[in-house]
C-alpha cells in the first residue's frame, strides 16, 4: 500500500536539514488510501489504492472514467491505464 494505483505516486527520498545544516536521510510518503470508485461505464465497483490528492482530482473531473477518460496515458500508472483500455471499450462498444 505504498504506491498510487492510478498516478503511480510512490515513495520519495530526502533529506532532514537540521538548524546547523546537518543532514539526515529520510523518506516522503504518499498519502495513499483505500478507496471503492463505481465505474458507470463499467458497471461495477472498482476498488483501488489511490493518493488523497488523485481522489481530489477524480471528484473534480467527474468521477473515475471521466478522470480517467480525460488523462494523459504518460500521466498514468500501469493500473489506470488498463482501467482506461476497458473504459474506452465499453463506451465505444
Amino acid at each position: 500500500m505504498g504506491q498510487c494505483a492510478l498516478t503511480g505516486k510512490k515513495v520519495q527520498f530526502g533529506n532532514n536539514v537540521s538548524h546547523s545544516k546537518r543532514r539526515t536521510h529520510r523518506t516522503f510518503k504518499p498519502n495513499v488510501q483505500k478507496v471503492t470508485f463505481t465505474s458507470d461505464a463499467l458497471g461495477c465497483s472498482i476498488s483501488l489504492d489511490v493518493a488523497a490528492r488523485t481522489l481530489r482530482t477524480v471528484q473534480k473531473k467527474g468521477g473515475l472514467d471521466a478522470y480517467l477518460l480525460k488523462t494523459d496515458d504518460k500521466d498514468l500508472a500501469e493500473e489506470g491505464l488498463r482501467l482506461k483500455r476497458r473504459v474506452a471499450k465499453t463506451l465505444r462498444a
